[in-house]
């Protein structure tokens, strides 16, 4: 089947969790069918970045999008009933570039990766389609709109009901859709979610895995630190639960690894002796095998958290909210602990710190867990299925939900 990908960002390198699940996805998906894989950039691509991709892409075209074209379609965007993300991504250049792909390329099938590259395809009701969600959108765009900063709330919540209404349409007008978790399929808007297919992201476990190395800090949170629920959880580590942890054992470290940290989470590390802030890491699997417990106390946020199933994987005792393991469905207390408040969270803190048994448990039952349940052949097993069980039956008349 000739497959045409359309990404709003470069899958590589894998410092993000879009990109993570889009890359593998499409390396496997690379196996079995021709590829042209379309993406979307807002930076500079490096030619390396390119040429690993096409060591398994048989097509690839990268449209950047220029500063000065994004600042003037958002000065318009709120003139328009489209979501504020998916203006940002979508350009009049870009439209043009893609529409000459389908005439050349002449796909077979196209797989849109969230729904701020759906605009591109819209029209195209000749072409099967397959939207990857991958989250809920706009449930995550709700609860930021709930605890954002004040002046900001009128605009997170008109965007919430952008978001929600452009889910419902794309919905409507993709022939097949899928998402990362049973939770997020859950938290759609649209009266038919249950057909939305579940599609987990898998975790490479022959990368991932125990390293032998001595421990040099307490405590680890990974992710990309610009992201606002990554932002909200290290603040929320570091000033409510680190000081219940020091007080009943001082010194107790953290360290905050990932790309492009917010300037709030750099003050972090200027504020407390005891924090760490790398910003980007070639190899986050040092940052795994440097601590000796993983946290990762998310308040707000949708999808899979990558970081717990790498930690997991790296055999790390893990400590997180039930929001983030709704997702995971790890077992709590065999394969993961769940905390609400900060003092439950530094009570497990404290105990896993003090009791390496413990810690060894919880560790060993973790990794078994992900390997048995997250895997990115199966992943793309599945979405493979998905999309060739459409091309063997006509595709039915759709009347968009308004």
């Amino acid at each position: 089947m000739k497959l045409l990908v359309v990404l709003s960002r470069m899958p590589y390198p894998l410092e993000k969790g879009d990109k993570l699940r889009a890359y593998h996805l499409v390396k496997r998906l690379s196996e079995r069918h021709e590829v042209y894989l379309f993406c979307l950039s807002d930076q500079r691509v490096k030619p390396a970045d390119e040429e690993h991709l096409r060591s398994f892409c048989k097509h690839l075209q990268v449209v950047v999008i220029p500063w000065w074209r994004i600042l003037l379609r958002m000065a318009t965007a709120p003139f328009s009933r489209l979501p504020f993300q998916v203006s940002y991504f979508h350009h009049r250049h870009a439209q043009r570039a893609i529409d000459e792909v389908i005439a050349a390329f002449k796909p077979d099938h196209v797989l849109c990766q969230l729904v701020r590259t759906t605009e591109y395809v819209r029209h195209r009701y000749e072409l099967p389609k397959t939207l990857d969600y991958m989250d809920t959108l706009s449930k995550g765009m709700e609860r930021r709109a709930r605890t954002g900063p004040s002046p900001f709330r009128f605009l997170l919540k008109a965007e919430t009901r952008r978001l929600i209404a452009y889910e419902n349409l794309m919905f409507d007008l993709f022939d097949h859709r899928v998402i990362i978790s049973a939770q997020d399929r859950d938290l759609l808007y649209h009266p038919d979610r249950d057909q939305v297919v579940v599609v987990p992201n898998g975790v490479d476990t022959e990368y991932f895995t125990p390293v032998e190395s001595p421990a040099t800090h307490d405590l680890l949170f990974t992710g990309n630190m610009n992201y606002p629920p990554n932002i909200d959880s290290v603040l929320f580590l570091v000033q409510r639960v680190l000081p219940l942890v020091q007080a009943k054992r001082p010194g107790t470290t953290l360290l905050i690894a990932g790309v492009d940290p917010d300037q709030r989470v750099k003050r972090l590390a200027v504020d407390h002796p005891e924090v760490t802030v790398t910003g980007w890491m070639k190899d986050i699997r040092h940052a795994y095998s440097s601590a000796r417990v993983f946290v990762a106390p998310m308040q707000i946020g949708t999808g899979l958290q990558n970081k717990l199933l790498e930690a997991m994987a790296m055999a790390m005792p893990c400590v997180s909210s039930d929001l983030a393991n709704n997702a995971v469905r790890a077992k709590p207390g065999e394969a993961i602990l769940i905390g609400h408040e900060p003092q439950e969270y530094a009570d497990h803190i404290l105990h896993l710190l003090e009791h390496p048994a413990e810690r060894g448990r919880l560790a060993r039952n973790g990794q078994a867990f992900v390997r048995a349940s997250f895997n990115w052949d199966q992943a793309a097993e599945r979405l493979h299925r998905l999309m060739c069980a459409g091309a063997a039956h006509p595709r039915p008349e759709r009347t968009p939900s308004r």
